[in-house]
């Protein structure tokens, strides 16, 4: 088994250096290319020749490539240290830049959008991988605006906007958290703050999250603030100037399922609080507490959370995905051969773990602040399965090989439960399934019901700031919401009632979150197949993965014989988990 190096990644497949000749020429072909797309707008009629069709396409998508290699690396870089005012200063530029390339091109998919559907039909006939791009456009025939409107839409984006969100980002990653761990006091980013949440001590873990709220608290005012100025912008937006009928139709639309679809999942997910409530009152008898507060939730079960260094992570992850799959087991491989993996953990550098695609034929990037326990390879596994679903899709266009959100946890969930059921195979001490299995409903909690209420939380908060509410006003909804989340199950201490203003996808990407628990409930049901098909099973999962962003998520499923707006699917998703609770409780301690 090869080892790898925990070192920064190596973003030179994107662009050779953010300086000099490499980014001259860079932006010279960008320069070149929308230049010669822009004298492409007198030929646009809806009775154009298919073929001159196609190949404008073909145009706009290399433009789109050679945009996505300096924008990714724009981000990466940046994601590296948020504080590198270098990086900074150039992720300003390229957004700048592909801001105006932007507008200059515009005028091609307002067209587009606008022909009538006869000509539309006869144009896409033969446009093979490109037929979803070009249909998913004109699902926002309704929805644009004139050109200039739109054109004014992008420069307040790039300029207000997301200005404003890169603020938040430089605010956040900077933050120092302090907390004492055996008497020792130590100074610590986020990522390693939050280590310590899982630790088996409890005192320990509620510092944690004290200190946690403490800080963003401190500037809880600023950050509810620039909260509430993202929601009004996505109104006036998407809701005053688009005309959608809610904001979260906004991105629904974008993902291409239907409004019915994911109110119905969220419904289910509410009705099924109780079965993690359930869970949480187990977990606290077998820790021996009462009573269980928010911050025992991940708790470990086991009294020692076991060290994993870096290679021996690598190496259990690697092996898993081998045993499965040796193919799925050789994309993951590609991603390291190809030095596109960040696991350092540094001061500046952005918390969490990502996973980016930037081209079809390119290993994707991941970022992943490893600490070495075993909630990081996990983590690596997560993100390592969303390079996987990206590398299984290279046969696409890069307008194409992009899964909608809703689909996007498909692989790296399923690369999880490939890594717990190992874990289980490889043991039989009854305490070790146990903790296994904890962790397993440990993350079935953070990305099912975790997720599915925050989203109905961001639902009512766009109601509340737009409605003029004040931040307090915010923070005792958010109250309500964990109330409704827990139940009688734990105690909830008050300094979670900031926690809204920690998520970062909330900033971002408002109603990104529910794509979790839709994509974590659809795995489990795929998982359940799994075990009932065994290698039968696998062909239709590596299909499901293969088609990328090249169909809606409707159609990629209903080939698996899964109707996405149908509340018994939802609910067989929680029916697995009951299952995985059943089991726990039959362990013997």
């Amino acid at each position: 088994m090869e080892t790898y190096p925990q070192t920064r990644w190596d973003l030179s497949a994107l662009l050779q250096a953010p300086s000099g000749e490499p980014v001259e020429r860079a932006l010279n072909d960008i320069e070149t290319r929308t230049t010669n797309f822009e004298a492409a707008r007198e030929k646009l009629t809806p009775e154009m020749d298919e073929e001159e069709f196609l190949d404008l396409v073909k145009e706009y998508e290399g433009l789109n490539r050679e945009l996505r290699k300096i924008g990714y690396y724009a981000e990466l870089w940046f994601s590296e240290d948020t504080q590198n005012q270098n990086a900074l200063a150039f992720k300003t530029k390229i957004e700048q830049l592909s801001t105006q390339v932007a507008n200059r091109v515009l005028f091609f998919s307002l067209w587009w959008k606008e022909i009538d559907d006869a000509n539309a039909a006869r144009l896409m006939r033969n446009a093979g991988d490109y037929t979803y791009f070009l249909e998913s456009e004109r699902m926002f025939k309704p929805h644009t605006l004139s050109e200039s409107e739109e054109q004014v839409i992008n420069l307040k984006d790039v300029n207000g906007m997301g200005g404003l969100l890169t603020v938040y980002d430089m605010l956040t990653n900077k933050y120092v958290f302090q907390l004492t761990v055996n008497g020792e006091e130590k100074e610590l980013t986020y990522g390693e703050l939050m280590v310590y949440s899982r630790h088996p001590d409890p005192a320990l873990r509620a510092a944690v999250y004290k200190e946690l709220y403490r800080v963003y608290g401190e500037d809880g005012g600023v950050l509810a603030q620039i909260y509430a100025s993202r929601i009004n912008d996505w109104k006036s937006e998407q809701v005053d100037l688009r005309h959608f009928k809610t904001p979260i139709a906004a991105r629904n639309l974008g993902n291409d399922v239907p409004d019915a679809a994911v109110d119905t999942m969220l419904e289910v997910c509410k009705q099924n609080a109780t079965v993690f409530q359930r869970y949480f009152k187990l977990k606290a008898k077998w820790l021996g507490l009462n009573p269980m507060r928010r911050s025992d939730i991940y708790a470990p079960l086991a009294p020692v959370d076991t060290d994993f260094p870096w290679n021996e992570g690598v190496t259990l992850v690697l092996d898993s995905f081998e045993k499965f799959s040796p193919r799925l087991a050789a994309e993951a491989r590609s991603v390291f051969d190809a030095g596109h993996v960040d696991s350092e953990i540094r001061p500046g550098k952005r918390s969490g773990a990502f996973c980016a695609s930037a081209l079809p034929e390119l290993a994707p990037f991941v970022q992943i602040n490893y600490a070495g326990k075993a909630r990081d390879v996990a983590t690596l596994a997560h993100e390592l399965g969303h390079a996987i679903h990206a590398r299984m899709a290279r046969e696409h266009s890069a307008l194409t090989f992009h899964s909608a959100l809703p689909m996007a946890e498909t692989a790296s969930v399923f690369a999880e439960m490939i890594l717990n059921e190992r874990l289980l195979r490889d043991t039989n001490d009854v305490l070790v399934k146990r903790d296994i299995l904890a962790r397993m409903m440990d993350d079935a909690y953070a990305t099912v019901m975790r997720q599915a209420f925050f989203a109905m939380f961001e639902k009512t908060a766009h109601e509340a700031f737009n409605n003029g509410a004040t931040a307090d006003e915010v923070r005792e909804l958010y109250w309500e919401n964990l109330k409704t989340q827990f139940g009688d199950a734990l105690e909830i201490q008050e300094d979670f009632k900031w926690e809204w203003v920690v998520i970062q996808h909330f900033y971002h990407v408002p109603f990104y979150v529910y794509a979790y628990s839709f994509g974590q409930l659809l795995t489990l049901a795929l998982y359940k197949r799994y075990r009932e098909q065994g290698e039968a099973f696998k062909p239709n999962y590596f299909k499901i993965l293969a088609y990328g962003g090249s169909a809606s998520p409707q159609h990629i499923l209903k080939e698996a014989e899964i109707d996405i707006t149908s509340a018994a699917f939802w609910q067989g998703g929680f029916d697995v988990i009951s299952e995985f609770i059943d089991q726990l409780e039959g362990l013997e301690s």
